[in-house]
């Protein structure tokens, strides 16, 4: 059962303007893109100077070669890992273990390409569902056709959303009463 739906009506003596309907909303799209452009560039330049002074951190902090460094004068031997040896040492390892995160990340990301591909599927069925409107050179008349047209589209994909509703109420209760005869079946 499908409700009766009437379609919205379009008012006979107004002329709407589309065209100025349209360019604003480009208007705020532009806007909107620059906006974005501008966080992208300003991210990405604050990313490249951190990344130009862990660099320089990095190059500061490598320790030289033992042979390089003079003998020492109280007696330790050079090879003794010194506590700042050791806490270097630590960084690197620290270091070098951000730079294998992301082979890890992509294996996690290889356990959820089902849920993944998923996704891309459903984007793929509503992309071909979806059409671009092009009514921007449409009379009135083609406009009303256009609009009973999309308000049809509409009814048809809610009788079909209705009616998968109802399938899987119907399977769903149908499963219970399998499960039910089952567990009846197996206590006795």
């Amino acid at each position: 059962f499908m409700p009766n739906l009437v379609p919205p009506k379009i008012p006979d003596g107004e002329r709407l303007d589309f065209d100025d309907i349209h360019r604003k909303r480009m208007e705020k799209d532009l806007n909107e893109l620059q906006a974005l452009i501008e966080a992208h560039f300003e991210s990405r330049k604050k990313e490249e100077e951190e990344l130009l002074s862990l660099k320089d951190r990095i190059v500061r902090v490598q320790p030289s070669p033992l042979w390089l460094l003079p003998p020492c004068p109280c007696g330790h031997s050079a090879t003794a890992p010194s506590p700042r040896a050791e806490e270097e040492a630590r960084k690197k390892k620290a270091f070098s273990n951000m730079l294998h995160f992301g082979g890890y990340m992509q294996k996690s990301e290889k356990k959820g390409g089902k849920k993944q591909t998923e996704r891309e599927k459903k984007k793929k069925i509503l992309s071909e569902r979806r059409k671009p409107l092009n009514i921007d050179h449409l009379s009135e008349d083609k406009l009303r056709d256009k609009a009973k047209e999309l308000w049809q589209n509409i009814h048809d994909l809610e009788a079909e959303k209705f009616d998968l509703q109802e399938k899987f109420k119907r399977q769903k209760y149908e499963i219970n009463v399998l499960r039910n005869r089952i567990s009846d079946h197996q206590k006795v």
